[in-house]
């Protein structure tokens, strides 16, 4: 009996290490936090217009396009060899002067995206950051992106994998 109860003490206070031991986890769905942020709805407006200026320039490329090609197929009949050589360039000229266009857009808008979303990611990461460590967490999971948002310091075993697969 005596025996029976000083192994339950003993796995009592191990099962209790082991529990104090194991690690406070969280999760958040970053998508919904930054969708309740107020900021979001006035940096998605402000990015919509900048967009917008990009694509009535790229429409109004397109209808020029499309006209050019409209007045040579009309009068492809009646051109020269030379004048058709002409026109075909002036559409190959405008078309590339479209997806250049189009590219350099996509670019800039791009660029806005980040210049514009930035600080209201740092907020939200800020944040989680400091509810974590308030509130003890060890590891904050983002299950939006299935990723780790916050994660105590603690080993970085990428030499010890690297090692165990034999690289450098």
């Amino acid at each position: 009996m005596k025996r029976f109860s000083l192994v339950l003490i003993c796995g009592l206070l191990i099962g209790n290490f082991v529990y104090a031991q194991s690690p406070k986890l969280g999760y958040i769905n970053s998508q919904e936090l930054l969708a309740s942020m107020p900021e979001r709805a006035k940096a998605d407006t402000m990015l919509q217009k900048y967009a917008k200026q990009f694509q009535d320039e790229g429409e109004a490329m397109q209808k020029e396009y499309q006209t050019k090609i409209q007045q040579y197929q009309a009068g492809e009949k009646t051109m020269t060899d030379a004048i058709k050589e002409v026109k075909a360039k002036e559409i190959q000229d405008l078309q590339a002067r479209i997806e250049s266009f189009s590219q350099s857009a996509q670019e800039k808008v791009g660029q806005k995206k980040q210049e514009v979303y930035t600080p209201l990611l740092e907020k939200a990461d800020k944040a989680i950051k400091e509810v974590a460590k308030e509130k003890g967490y060890d590891y904050i999971f983002d299950t939006a992106q299935q990723a780790i948002l916050y994660g105590k310091d603690g080993d970085n075993v990428l030499g010890l994998v690297k090692a165990k697969l034999g690289l450098k």
